[in-house]
C-alpha cells in the first residue's frame, strides 16, 4: 500500500513539473528580437533577428516619393516590446555613417518610426554606387541590428 502512494506521489510531481515547463517554457519573454517594416501601414517586411540577411531588402524602385516607410522594432526582454533611445542610421557597406534619423521613446502602444520614402530615395540616388543598409540601435541593443539593405 505504501509503495501505491509513494508512486502515484512520483507520478503527480512528474506531472506538475511537466506541466510547468510547458507553462512557462515558451513564453516570448525568451523569445527573439523582431522587426516590421511598413510603407504606407502596409506591411512589406516582418522578421525575427535570426533570419539571412539576403532576405532584408527594400525594394525603392516602385516607392513615391510621396510614401512613408514605418519601422517597428520589438525587443523580447521588455514588457512593451519597444526600445528606448531608438535610432535608425543608413551606413554603407564598410560601417559609413550617411545619415541618422532618432526617434522619441514610445508612448503606449505606438512604437512606430517613421521614415519618408523620398529621403531614403534620394540617399540611395545620391550613393547609387554603395551598398547602403538600415540599422536599428536603442539602449537596449547598443550594437545594433541591421534591418535592411536598399536597392532601387
Amino acid at each position: 500500500m505504501t509503495q501505491v502512494r509513494i508512486h502515484q506521489s512520483l507520478m503527480k510531481t512528474f506531472a506538475l513539473i511537466t506541466l510547468c515547463i510547458m507553462a512557462f517554457g515558451f513564453t516570448s519573454r525568451y523569445g527573439l528580437d523582431s522587426f516590421a517594416i511598413f510603407l504606407n501601414d502596409k506591411l512589406i517586411l516582418k522578421q525575427t533577428v535570426n533570419q539571412p540577411l539576403d532576405l532584408r531588402v527594400l525594394q525603392l524602385d516602385k516607392v513615391k516619393d510621396s510614401d512613408r516607410f514605418h519601422f517597428s522594432y520589438t525587443h523580447c526582454q521588455k514588457k512593451d516590446g519597444a526600445g528606448t533611445d531608438r535610432s535608425i542610421s543608413l551606413v554603407d557597406k564598410n560601417g559609413a555613417l550617411i545619415k541618422k534619423w532618432t526617434f522619441a521613446n514610445a508612448k503606449g502602444s505606438d512604437s512606430r518610426m517613421t521614415i519618408p520614402a523620398k529621403e531614403l530615395i534620394s540617399l540611395k540616388k545620391m550613393h547609387a554606387s554603395k551598398e547602403l543598409s538600415l540599422r536599428y540601435v536603442a539602449d537596449e541593443l547598443p550594437e545594433g541590428e541591421m534591418l535592411s539593405m536598399l536597392r532601387l
